[in-house]
């Protein structure tokens, strides 16, 4: 159970990120929904609050240092604690071939991917290890560990997560913050949606299990991974993709 701790989600506004923020909520605990998006965004909180939970909206380019640091400092202002992260923020681009990509594309997409999660993991660990400890969460994805075609930028945003996730977790085990990831596969979002009217992923999703998964399958993943039921796990990539990474 999450009741009485504070969460933070990224990327809060729609998909996974609501899906999880909701999740949160109905563990009890005390959301800090956080989003580039501001009216979709306060749509999460109102559809917390009208579930009788509790929960904030802060709007942020997890980009931009002096936002993910005010966004932190938002949730240990309004509540006191940062408990539980889940740096969830992403973008994927278009679709194209390695070499037709502009430099901008390239960079906004590694910006927010990569580097917002290292930016909230920069103002995060701090206020975890003031107060003792805490549980983050990164959402990595199967890109991130296999190759897609023409979706190299996100590819490398995704696998340098999954290697920012490990490295994170090895030099904070002893402080009682432990740090994992979801690698999503096939999942019933406006991103994957997007993805899958493209000819080269429609070869390879969703999955062995013949379905696209619920942004709720992994809401639930990520729970689990910030509750006691996972104490001794850290460092771990989890794939929530219907056997995808399995062929």
């Amino acid at each position: 159970m999450q009741q009485g701790r504070v969460a933070l989600v990224t990327g809060a506004a729609s998909g996974i990120g609501r899906a999880t923020a909701l999740a949160f909520a109905r563990e009890a605990a005390k959301v800090v929904v956080v989003d580039i998006l501001a009216d979709e965004g306060e749509e999460t909180v109102s559809l917390i609050k009208e579930a009788g939970g509790e929960a904030i909206f802060v709007k942020c380019d997890v980009a931009r240092s002096a936002e993910a640091a005010a966004a932190i400092e938002a949730a240990v202002s309004t509540y006191g604690a940062l408990d539980c992260a889940f740096n969830n923020a992403g973008i994927e681009g278009r679709m194209a071939l390695t070499p037709d990509f502009e430099e901008e594309e390239w960079d906004r997409i590694i910006n927010t991917n990569l580097k917002g999660v290292w930016l909230c993991l920069k103002y995060e660990i701090p206020q975890m290890l003031k107060q003792g400890g805490g549980v983050i969460v990164n959402t990595a994805s199967v890109g991130g560990v296999v190759g897609l075609q023409g979706l190299s930028p996100y590819c490398a945003s995704k696998g340098g997560v999954v290697q920012l996730t490990r490295a994170v977790a090895l030099e904070y085990a002893q402080s009682n913050i432990r740090v994992n990831a979801v690698c999503p596969g096939g999942i019933r979002t406006a991103m994957s949606r997007r993805l899958a009217k493209q000819p080269q992923m429609g070869k390879t999703l969703p999955a062995p299990m013949h379905r696209w998964a619920s942004p709720d399958e992994v809401a639930a993943a990520v729970i689990w991974l910030c509750s006691d039921a996972s104490s001794f796990v850290t460092g771990h990539c989890m794939a929530v993709d219907g056997g995808f990474l399995a062929q």
